[in-house]
């Protein structure tokens, strides 16, 4: 954060962007203390990306590291398209929060610490030997010091709450004060409070009153003599309707245009898992748009509902993460083989077996593309942010109803949770793909087939005169009885793989996100990795760096032309979390010495750890 900068008649410096990172106990509020600034960020019209980042246990013991959860947001008046690689700002609301936190800010950063968590108790709980606040670790930063604690239950005494609800407030009363230091307007959140708790007005009317005190005490505090006021002005972004949107979200919106898009019915059918579970939440919401949601008491029950549901004529949907997918595989394999279209989503988490629930890795390709028995293609697309979800979920939609097929879109719990500014678009903007089911009783025959296509015919069950059964056993070529014959399972296995890889050419050809489409390196992403490449990249190419940023949201079928386009750069580094597995198929495929660039921390990667990846590829 560049303090710099001269200061406007207010006394702000004002930035062009600020990473802030909110910490403390997971019952502290830090999720929706984050959630408010971000709101509050977006309607000041700065642009944004957010990163959650909650703690793996359910409910660790108060103070300890490992019940640590925060929020991370990066804010500017330009284009942002990470969460930011390290904080500028930590507030960290007890010993652990700060352990556990502060090697991520930068140094000259700036720290504001509740002082009354501060205590013997908490420290040890923390692992500190001795109080940070006094050991003088902590000179490298500017360090505001506030008793938040016993500010916040002065400012709630009135209301009667007991002491541990009075310090559930905590968190108002530090959001008031960081909206005081960037100038923001607390009107919304005011709002939010009062519809949130509208049962329980005394409630809501103590966080107002913690929000107000904390803004108060950054006017009384002369703040700009220690950490400073700052302001960022509105970015220039495109004219039109936005809102702040998660990934869960705008996949579940992207589902339900997709299937308007369609003119079919959606059932989704789920079981709760980490971090799949807001797209149920999200889903759950939507009957107005004839969404039928159904919580199934497992994995394998919610898929064979979904595809019961493909079987009677809907779009059948189901969701989970990598342990759950692994549940889901042998139905997977029946969705194949019965050739219905299925939306399967995988929020993928860290692995193997239960992993690190609540952490972000990409480690689920490989059982995307290959991850079943016998031969058993389907189509494995990725969204690359919260707002792609939207689309790529409406073309998911498109390509299972198009092609009679399984369809795997990836997220993962970054995209997931991570928030950003979306430009609400108009569904007229979109090309609808109307579905017609199979209504000629004289000539159906389950497995006849779209010559181009190579889909078979929908037809719903119970219709006069198109009765027919399907199931997992093989089936003959068109009749769809079943068959032991060992040339027809060569046929059918054949038509099953080239229907997929025939996909490829329905499929927009790839092309470099940004740089030349031939030269010294090309930066190959998939997913999440998009927002720290795309600004590695940037920076590389005003550094006059000879670099390319390429990104895949087909990973099955690849684009048909990646191949020519890969070789025309002399080198290829694949950036992902997992342990190099586009890395493996690029190399499968095309015979190129892609090299790996791989981080399994749970954590996204920073802009630098691209970029110096970058600076070694060019210059060796």
């Amino acid at each position: 954060m560049n303090t710099n900068m001269a200061p406007d008649s207010d006394g702000r410096t004002a930035l062009p962007s600020v990473v802030i990172r909110f910490a403390g106990d997971s019952g502290d509020g830090i999720q929706i203390t984050g959630s408010r600034f971000t709101d509050t960020t977006a309607l000041a019209g700065n642009d944004l990306a957010t990163f959650p980042d909650f703690p793996a246990e359910i409910r660790a013991p108060v103070g300890t590291t490992f019940g640590v959860s925060a929020f991370q947001i990066n804010f500017g008046a330009r284009h942002i398209e990470t969460h930011g690689d390290d904080p500028n700002v930590l507030v960290a609301l007890n010993p652990a929060a700060l352990k556990v936190n502060i090697n991520r800010l930068k140094k000259g950063g700036s720290i504001i610490v509740d002082t009354g968590a501060f205590n013997t108790r908490n420290l040890k709980k923390a692992g500190y030997d001795s109080n940070p606040l006094e050991d003088g670790s902590l000179d490298d930063y500017k360090l505001l010091e506030i008793d938040i604690s016993k500010n916040v239950l002065e400012s709630v005494k009135e209301f009667g709450l007991s002491q541990k609800e009075g310090l559930r407030c905590k968190n108002f009363w530090v959001l008031g004060l960081v909206y005081w230091i960037y100038g923001r307007d607390r009107t919304d959140t005011i709002e939010w409070l009062k519809a949130k708790f509208a049962k329980r007005p005394e409630i809501a009317d103590a966080n107002i009153a913690a929000l107000n005190a904390g803004h108060i005490y950054g006017e009384a505090a002369e703040l700009g003599d220690s950490i400073g006021l700052f302001s960022v002005a509105p970015a220039e972004m495109t004219k039109g309707l936005y809102r702040t949107v998660t990934g869960a979200e705008a996949l579940a919106w992207g589902l339900v245009a997709g299937a308007e898009l369609a003119d079919l019915d959606i059932f989704f059918g789920s079981y709760p898992i980490t971090p799949a579970s807001p797209v149920l939440h999200s889903l759950a919401k939507m009957k107005q748009f004839g969404v039928k949601t159904f919580q199934a008491e497992d994995e394998i029950a919610a898929i064979c509902s979904a595809i019961g549901a493909s079987y009677a004529g809907a779009l059948g949907i189901t969701s989970s993460s990598g342990p759950g997918i692994a549940l889901k595989g042998e139905a997977i394999g029946l969705a194949i083989s019965t050739e219905l279209p299925l939306i399967i989503v995988n929020s993928q988490r860290a692995g193997p077996s239960t992993g690190l629930p609540t952490k972000t890795e990409q480690s689920d390709l490989y059982q995307a593309v290959y991850g079943r028995n016998g031969d058993a293609p389907l189509v494995v697309l990725a969204a690359h942010g919260p707002g792609d979800c939207f689309d790529t979920a409406i073309e998911a939609c498109r390509l299972a109803t198009k092609y009679m097929t399984p369809v795997m879109l990836l997220t993962d719990g970054y995209i997931g949770n991570a928030a950003e500014p979306w430009l609400i678009p108009s569904l007229s903007d979109y090309e609808s793909f109307k579905v017609t089911h199979e209504t000629d009783a004289e000539n159906f025959h389950p497995f006849d087939r779209d010559e181009k296509t190579l889909a078979r015919k929908w037809a719903i069950p119970g219709t006069a005169g198109l009765e027919h059964r399907i199931g997992g056993i093989e089936k003959e070529d068109g009749s769809g009885h079943i068959s032991y014959e060992p040339a027809n399972h060569q046929r059918m296995t054949d038509l099953r793989r080239d229907k997929i890889l025939n996909i490829a050419k329905d499929i927009p050809a790839v092309k470099p996100e940004q740089g030349p489409e031939t030269g010294k390196l090309a930066v190959v992403g998939w997913g999440s990795t998009y927002g720290p490449i795309s600004r590695a990249v940037s920076n590389k190419l005003a550094e006059n760096k000879s670099v390319a940023h390429i990104h895949i949201r087909n990973l099955w079928p690849l684009p048909a032309n990646l191949g020519d386009l890969l070789r025309g750069y002399e080198k290829v580094i694949v950036p992902e979390m997992n342990d190099g597995q586009l890395k493996t198929v690029l190399r499968d495929q095309y015979l190129i010495d892609a090299k790996p660039l791989t981080k399994v921390t749970g954590q996204p990667f920073k802009i630098t750890e691209i970029e110096a990846a970058i600076d070694a590829a060019v210059e060796s």
